[in-house]
């Protein structure tokens, strides 16, 4: 169904039929319309009762056209009903299984992807990739292939491709999809589609929904999430045999689920998967890299590489040091210190007002095309970021997590909404908890606020590729930096430094002028002061931005270079 929706041409499509949905299964806009479907699978016909239940949809959501989908047809009591709507002005579409396979008919057996190629052009380090996957794959010289592509860089685009090839190859493929999340198993999914032959049957299996175990072997490619495969061979359910294995954020191989998977579908034997891991960020969250599974890597791209070369966003990065206390550094005794240590006697705590400044004034920059993501650390601070922004009228901003830590869980249906707005525009600014750093597809953006620091590099990646990805229209993302520890200025400064060793280089005397840059501010105002000690000061970037709270890895601070002088 929602395939169909976007091969039709819809747009901000998302499947959201799941325990306190309120009615909706998938949400879809087209023409300025925000459409709202109801799907029924169910053996008898639908009655009159589900045109209630979707007219509730249509209004907690506020959508425009509401459409119910049966694959039984309807009820004499829901077409008398659906007519006497009519008659008062409101509209509801129906589509049964005759109207699906109308519209069915009518496409092109064809992939969109072959059908206009010139849409789903590849970049040279995209094809040389899936040129090495289907060489790989079909060779039978490795058991697997690696794809390191930081976000933005098209990792899931470039196996949707390769995969396009070797069903070109092989009519019969068997494709399993696997994910450590159910947004992510969705977003895969919806990703592939454009890849695929209409021919090519497509399922999702996961906690929400799945055809019987039986029934697998009647689908070509199978989105699953980790949890479910890995239960269903702890049961011992027959799995089909695959030909490729794809796991997604691959840097999670290692668990126990995954280690089950690979066992039981048999990979590294002759009749077992072929192995296609995807990751933007290779450092798995326990430590330890992927060598037990992969080769190296068929391309590897890195953040810095992908901007340095325009593949992605240029980058305005910001740090700012408003909250630094110079002062109180001149007080520390003793010659070793624990980024905790430095943290508690460097940081001022809150400075919201200053905050909400920033991303007026950034906003301001962007000329009201702006889309932004704020990073917070509580739900409470997400929600008071949300009202002053809301208080100052340059955007709308709301608030957007999972659960509170009073146990408030944000719905289905107060979560799709917002992002139904948020994609629409209608909402400029999310501030974020714990959602969005993977698996949640969301559009575009071009201002990222850190008031959240994370010590997962990867997360960190992820958090700021959610602006890199480029567009049409789009010549920066600006990053707002709002630090509260001593570490995220070492990542700061590193990363400024891999950006400037662009340049200069043997034969090559003229440094190249990137546009992606980290600067230092004060009041928004160049604080190179603050950066030159603090560069100065951190010494090996890449020893603090790893250590943890309590490694002792802080030399004392040269009094004599700091901002304001010497000792007291």
């Amino acid at each position: 169904m929602s395939r169909l929706l976007v091969v039709e041409g819809f747009q901000n499509v998302s499947v959201i039929g799941v325990s306190g949905d309120g009615g909706a299964d998938v949400i879809a806009s087209r023409a300025g319309k925000r459409w709202l479907f109801q799907v029924k699978r169910w053996a008898n016909p639908v009655g009159a009762e589900v045109i209630a239940q979707t007219l509730a949809a249509i209004r907690s959501y506020e959508a425009d056209v509401p459409v119910i989908v049966s694959k039984s047809g309807f009820t004499a009591g829901f077409m008398t009903q659906r007519r006497q709507l009519a008659d008062e002005g409101i509209t509801v579409q129906i589509w049964d299984r005759p109207a699906l396979a109308r519209r069915v008919a009518r496409l092109d057996v064809e992939s969109p992807a072959a059908r206009a190629p010139g849409r789903f052009g590849l970049r040279k380090y995209q094809e040389e990739a899936v040129l090495a996957i289907v060489d790989a794959a079909v060779s039978g010289r490795t058991p697997s292939a690696l794809v390191v592509l930081a976000t933005g860089l098209g990792k899931t685009f470039v196996a949707a491709e390769s995969l396009r090839r070797l069903s070109a190859l092989n009519t019969n493929l068997r494709v399993l999809v696997v994910a450590h999340t159910n947004d992510l198993v969705y977003q895969l999914e919806r990703s592939f589609w454009p890849f695929l032959r209409a021919d090519q049957a497509t399922v999702v299996v996961n906690g929400a929904e799945r055809p019987a175990w039986t029934e697998l072997h009647h689908f070509d490619f199978v989105f699953a999430s980790r949890d479910s495969i890995a239960i269903a061979l702890e049961n011992g359910v027959d799995l089909p045999r695959y030909d490729v294995l794809v796991v997604d954020e691959c840097h999670h191989l290692g668990a126990d689920r995954y280690e089950l998977i690979l066992s039981g579908l048999a990979h590294g034997s002759a009749d077992g998967p072929f192995l296609l891991g995807l990751t933007a960020t290779p450092w798995r969250p326990e430590g330890g890299n992927l060598d037990d599974w992969f080769d190296g890597a068929v391309t590897s791209i890195d953040l810095v590489r992908g901007l340095q070369t325009g593949y992605l966003a240029n980058v305005d990065y910001r740090m700012f040091t408003d909250n630094v206390d110079w002062e109180s550094l001149k007080h520390l005794q003793g010659d070793r210190f624990t980024p905790k240590a430095i943290n508690r006697t460097l940081f001022i705590n809150e400075w919201d007002d200053a905050v909400v400044d920033r991303v007026r004034e950034a906003w301001e920059e962007l000329a009201g095309g702006g889309r932004g993501i704020i990073f917070c650390g509580t739900v409470a601070h997400a929600e008071r970021i949300a009202e002053r922004i809301n208080a100052l009228g340059f955007t709308s901003a709301k608030p957007i997590y999972s659960r509170s830590s009073s146990g408030v869980v944000m719905g289905p249906i107060e979560r799709n909404k917002l992002l139904w707005d948020f994609a629409e525009g209608k909402v400029g600014i999310l501030c974020s908890v714990d959602v969005l750093n993977e698996g949640v597809d969301v559009p575009d953006v071009n201002l990222v606020v850190f008031q959240r620091v994370t010590h997962s590099r990867r997360i960190f990646l992820q958090q700021l590729g959610r602006g890199l990805r480029l567009s049409p229209d789009k010549k920066r993302v600006i990053v707002l930096d709002f630090v509260s520890d001593v570490r995220r200025f070492a990542a700061g400064l590193e990363l400024q430094r891999a950006l400037d060793s662009h340049g200069p280089q043997a034969g090559q005397p003229v440094r190249v002028s990137l546009p992606s840059q980290v600067s230092f501010r004060r009041a928004n105002d160049s604080d190179r002061d603050g950066e030159s000690f603090l560069r100065e000061w951190l010494g090996d970037l890449e020893e603090v931005e790893e250590a943890g709270d309590d490694v002792s890895v802080m030399r004392y601070p040269p009094i004599e270079i700091m901002p304001g002088g010497g000792r007291d």
